[in-house]
């Protein structure tokens, strides 16, 4: 029978959030296989964190980390607002952004990288499910970087440092002074949580999103009782305005309520004397997408008092 120390028993714990005699159980049964111990606690149900996993988990923060011309941005997920205001909960997001900018390109690629310790991120991630109780997750990674110029990021209403709901990375290319560019990108990432363009410019535009928006506007046109050859010179003006509504480079600034962002950029280029081209951006919503179970409260509430 391979030994099996109070250490190896103490991993167990802190990865499956089982108790004492069922972690050492768990090792004994498995001849000390780690993995085999941790599958065979969560057949039995004795794995906490295996219990919270099929709980959805929409809250959570959204943070971003830069180093030099590149910068990541992640979002890892829990159940409840409370756990986003949870030290160890920011710390361990804060960490694996910093880790995603070295070490990850996809939320796979986090989750398997060293975290200290001796364990993955997910690993980790698991160790805090059972600590704190809720289901947690990585749910997605993004990164920009330029060859020359900065890349700015931004957290809107930020409940820690470069940690909340709303994160947006802005890749501004240039050899302008990296100050300047920073103030700018900043402003154009501020502009970017408030309106969430679709895509950055009108040749981005996917053919099938403008083409279901024309067959909107020649239905609605029709509708009204517009000849076809009135609807035809409707659709410049009115594919204009979608653009206006959707593209980034073709929005009004939100700060000054007029000018194009697009306008915006080449002033900047005029005032440094360099030229400066927008060349990519990310926006992050806390849970955008995630269909949230509703729930009745007081029901749960009921529930639980009655076992």
């Amino acid at each position: 029978m391979a030994d099996i120390t109070a250490s190896m028993v103490k991993e167990l714990r802190d990865t499956t959030g089982a108790g004492m005699m069922d972690a050492k159980n768990a090792l004994v049964e498995n001849k000390g296989d780690m993995q085999a111990s941790i599958d065979w606690l969560r057949q039995k149900g004795l794995s906490k964190a295996a219990k919270k996993s099929g709980r959805t988990a929409a809250e959570g923060l959204v943070a971003v980390a830069k180093s030099g011309t590149s910068a990541a941005i992640v979002e890892i997920n829990a159940e409840t607002d409370f756990v986003a205001r949870n030290d160890q909960f920011q710390g361990f997001v804060k960490k694996a952004a910093e880790l995603s900018l070295t070490s990850a390109n996809t939320a796979e690629e986090l989750a398997a990288a060293p975290y200290g310790d001796g364990k993955t991120v997910q690993e980790t991630l698991t160790s805090l499910i059972a600590t704190i109780g809720e289901n947690m997750s990585i749910r997605r990674l993004a990164k920009l970087s330029v060859s020359q110029g900065m890349v700015a990021t931004y957290i809107h209403n930020s409940v820690a440092d470069g940690m909340g709901k709303i994160g947006v990375l802005v890749a501004l290319e240039s050899d302008a002074d990296a100050d300047k560019l920073e103030m700018l990108g900043k402003q154009i990432a501020m502009h970017i949580a408030a309106t969430n363009p679709a895509f950055l410019d009108a040749s981005s535009v996917d053919p099938a999103v403008l083409e279901r928006e024309k067959n909107v506007i020649r239905a609605t046109a029709k509708e009204a009782g517009k000849a076809d050859d009135i609807i035809e010179k409707m659709l410049e003006g009115r594919v204009r305005k979608f653009y206006e509504e959707v593209v980034l480079l073709e929005q009004t600034y939100v700060m000054d309520g007029e000018t194009k962002v697009s306008k915006i950029i080449e002033n900047a280029a005029k005032e440094h004397g360099k030229s400066v081209k927008l060349t990519g951006y990310i926006r992050f919503q806390l849970g955008e997408g995630i269909e949230k179970e509703e729930v009745d409260f007081a029901a749960e509430v009921a529930k639980v008092s009655n076992g």
